[in-house]
């Protein structure tokens, strides 16, 4: 139970099941013997599941919102599937920071659009901005993971954020630069993007005058 986080828990002997509630309420015990007839319906186990995760009833349209399927039968890993719903239970808790941890080769990519499509598919955000450190990450996410946002994608570039657009991926050094007239991000609003994706975050210098530091900076300045 605490290694799989989860609120219930259940196990069978054949005759009966063994169940473990771990967010039983007052007049309940915590483990209990029920017979089939006796299991908790799905709405059960949905609220005990909402309560363990301190989901409110304002964000439950959030956290069911459904996946992306493009009907070909790709469907998120059980590790992926676990970081999306985490990071976007995460966000309709409030929470304006989360940092994903995956190693290389897990789908990192992947699992962002899925969590970018649920939360702007609940229109939760609208402006998305993706960024990244080497075109090749930005033209290989365009045509494959985030090929299903379409026509309200694009690719920064010429020094200039098309408002027209709501997917906005670019370069570090495409938002900002050594010349005042570089820093395109201060041609919008502080609140012109409602998420910022950093891919690959570890990569790059942190040094004070770096394009990585200052990109991360200038996305603090246009991030709600």
């Amino acid at each position: 139970m605490p290694i799989l986080e989860v609120p219930n828990a259940f196990s069978s002997n054949g005759d009966a099941f063994a169940s473990y509630n771990k967010v039983a309420v007052q007049g309940e015990d915590i483990e209990t013997q029920l017979s089939m007839e006796n299991f908790p319906e799905p709405e059960v186990l949905w609220q005990r599941y909402k309560t363990f995760r301190s989901i409110e009833a304002s964000a439950e349209d959030l956290v069911v919102q459904p996946y992306h399927s493009d009907g070909s039968g790709k469907e998120a890993r059980y590790y992926q599937v676990e970081a999306i719903n985490r990071t976007v239970e995460a966000v309709a808790r409030g929470q304006k920071r989360v940092l994903l941890v995956m190693a290389t080769g897990t789908g990192k990519t992947y699992t962002t659009f899925q969590i970018i499509w649920r939360l702007w598919k609940a229109r939760k955000v609208k402006r998305v901005l993706f960024l990244a450190d080497r075109n090749i990450l930005i033209d290989q996410t365009l045509v494959n993971d985030f090929k299903p946002f379409g026509a309200v994608m694009t690719k920064i570039k010429n020094r200039e954020i098309d408002p027209s657009y709501e997917i906005h991926l670019g370069l570090y050094q495409a938002i900002t630069g050594t010349e005042e007239e570089d820093k395109i991000f201060k041609s919008v609003t502080p609140d012109f993007f409602d998420m910022i994706v950093i891919d690959e975050c570890h990569r790059g210098s942190a040094a004070d005058d770096s394009a990585w530091r200052t990109g991360q900076s200038s996305a603090d300045r246009i991030a709600r």
